[in-house]
């Protein structure tokens, strides 16, 4: 079954995550942020989700995860049912 290995940063408001993005925008460390800001349980591993399996995360979530190059950063909000990420795929 096919994997892929994300950090993202979760927070309730559309804003939070824009002001996150422009933090990474000025090379501010993602893992730091993740501590920090998310409201995840990942946080405390700097947003590290570990290996997921295709259909274990949210639709909307997994298809915006999938669709980022390996090394880079959503550009943009995620929305999903849980709130905005930021994602980052590693693998």
């Amino acid at each position: 079954m096919k994997t892929y290995h994300v950090h993202h940063i979760l927070v309730k408001a559309r804003f939070e995550a824009e002001d996150l993005l422009k933090k990474i925008a000025e090379g501010k460390k993602f893992s730091e942020l993740a501590k920090k800001f998310s409201t995840c349980n990942s946080a405390a591993h700097g947003g590290d989700l570990g290996e997921l399996k295709m259909g274990q995360a949210d639709c909307d979530f997994e298809e915006a995860a999938l669709a980022l190059p390996v090394g880079k950063t959503s550009s943009n909000p995620i929305r999903s049912k849980f709130g905005y990420h930021i994602i980052h795929r590693i693998k």
